[in-house]
C-alpha cells in the first residue's frame, strides 16, 4: 500500500489545461472517489498516476517516490478500465495471470532482487485473486461464456493479483446494467476492505461515489472543487456547483435578497421567504444579492408556510414522492414520503429548518459558512 500525493499538478494539451494546479493527497488504504463531469479532468488525472499521461508542472508522488519521470511499468499500480480489455482467447485464469508472466517482483522482501514469479507462485496468486472475488468456479471458461458483471470482476482480478500499492479505476461499472452496477459496488467495497490497498476511482456517477468511497474529490474544469467525506460534502457544499452536482435530485438554489423586515432575517425569493441559518443571522446586511439553497428532503409541504410554490408534477416512486413546483421564477423539488393530494397547478406553502438552509455568494459562488 502507499499513499498517492498531487503537489500543484497540471496537465495541459497545448493551449488546454485539463488539470490546474492540482492538490490532493490520497491517504495509504483509502478509497478515493475522483468525481465530476465529462472533460472535468478526472481520467487525465488517474492517467497521470498510471504514468499514461506526462505530467506539465507540479509533482506526483506515490508512496515517499516522486514518479514524475518513471515508467508505467515501475510505478507498481494496477488499473482497471471502462471496458474489461480481456483476452477472448485466454481462460479466466489465463486472464488474471497475464501480468504476472512478463512482469517481475520483489518476492522475497521489498530489499530483496526482482525476479519473476514460478508457475507455482502464479498459481497461487490467481488461486487467490480468484477466491477473494468469487472466481474459482469459472477459471477454467473463456470471457465469452461469462456474464458482464463476471468479467468484470475478472478485470479486477486481474488487476488485484499483482498486489500493487495502489489500484486506479476509470469508470469500471458503466457498462454494467443498473443491478449489477449496484450488486458490484458492493463487491469493490468488500474487496477493498479486505485487501486495504489504496483506491483511486474515477466516476460522473455521484451514486457510486457517495457509496463507496472513504472521501471523495469533487472536480469541475480542471479544478478541485472540494475534497472530504461523503457525508461532509453533501451537507456541506463548498460552493454552487457542489451543491447543484451531488445529490439526486440535487440541492434547489434560488437567487435571492436579504432582508430584515418583517420578522426577523430572512432571503427573499418572489413573495417567500427562506430563513437564514443561525450562524449568518448577524452577518448578512439588508439588500444584500444571495443565492439561497435546500436539500429536496429538506423542504415540507405545510399549508401556510412562508415559501409559496406552485405545483408543476408529482412524480409517485413508490416509497416517495418528488414534487416538481417552482417558486417565483425558479424550479425546485420538494422531495416527501408517501402520497399526497397535490396535483399540478396547485398553490402550496412551504417550510425549511433555518440549520438545513445554505446561503451562497452570488459572486464567488463559495457557500458562506
Amino acid at each position: 500500500m502507499a499513499s498517492v500525493t498531487f503537489d500543484r499538478v497540471s496537465k495541459r494539451f497545448d493551449d488546454v489545461v485539463a488539470v490546474d494546479q492540482l492538490d490532493l493527497a490520497i491517504g495509504d488504504g483509502e478509497f478515493m472517489v475522483l468525481l465530476g463531469p465529462s472533460g472535468c479532468g478526472k481520467t487525465t488525472a488517474l492517467r497521470m498516476i498510471a504514468g499514461l499521461e506526462a505530467i506539465s508542472d507540479g509533482t506526483l508522488s506515490i508512496g515517499d517516490r516522486v514518479v514524475n519521470d518513471v515508467e508505467p511499468a515501475r510505478r507498481d499500480v494496477s488499473m482497471v478500465f471502462q471496458s474489461y480489455a480481456l483476452y477472448p482467447h485466454m481462460s479466466v485464469a489465463r486472464n488474471i495471470e497475464s501480468p504476472l508472466i512478463v512482469r517481475k517482483y520483489h518476492v522475497d522482501g521489498p530489499d530483496g532482487p526482482e525476479r519473476k514469479l514460478t508457475k507455482a507462485e502464479r498459481r497461487a496468486r490467481v488461486d487467490e485473486a480468484a477466491r477473494v472475488l468469487d472466481l474459482t468456479p469459472y477459471l477454467d471458461r473463456k470471457p465469452a461464456a461469462l456474464s458482464g458483471g463476471q468479467r468484470q470482476r475478472v478485470a479486477l482480478a486481474r488487476a488485484f493479483v499483482g498486489r500493487p500499492q495502489a489500484f486506479l479505476m476509470d469508470e469500471p461499472l458503466s457498462n454494467l446494467d443498473a443491478k449489477l452496477r449496484a450488486q458490484t459496488r458492493i463487491e469493490l467495497v468488500d474487496l477493498h476492505r479486505r485487501v486495504e490497498t489504496t483506491v483511486v476511482y474515477v466516476t460522473h456517477d455521484q451514486v457510486e461515489a457517495m457509496t463507496m468511497a472513504t472521501r471523495m474529490a469533487v472536480m469541475s474544469m480542471g479544478r478541485l472543487q472540494q475534497v472530504g467525506t461523503p457525508h461532509e460534502v453533501y451537507e456541506a457544499p463548498a460552493n454552487l456547483f457542489v451543491a447543484q452536482f451531488v445529490g439526486t435530485p440535487p440541492m434547489n438554489t434560488l437567487a435571492g435578497t436579504v432582508t430584515t423586515a418583517g420578522g426577523g432575517p430572512a432571503v427573499l425569493v418572489g413573495e417567500s421567504r427562506f430563513p437564514v441559518p443561525p450562524g449568518l443571522v448577524t452577518r448578512l446586511e439588508e439588500g444584500r444579492p444571495v443565492v439561497v439553497g435546500a436539500r429536496p428532503e429538506h423542504l415540507t409541504l405545510a399549508d401556510g408556510g412562508p415559501i409559496v410554490a406552485k405545483v408543476r408534477a408529482v412524480e409517485w416512486l413508490g416509497h416517495e414522492r418528488l414534487v416538481a413546483a417552482t417558486v417565483g421564477d425558479a424550479a425546485i423539488v420538494v422531495r416527501q414520503p408517501g402520497t399526497g393530494p397535490e396535483a399540478s397547478g396547485a398553490t402550496v406553502g412551504l417550510t425549511v429548518d433555518p440549520a438545513h438552509v445554505h446561503v451562497f455568494d452570488p459572486d464567488t459562488t463559495a457557500r458562506l459558512p
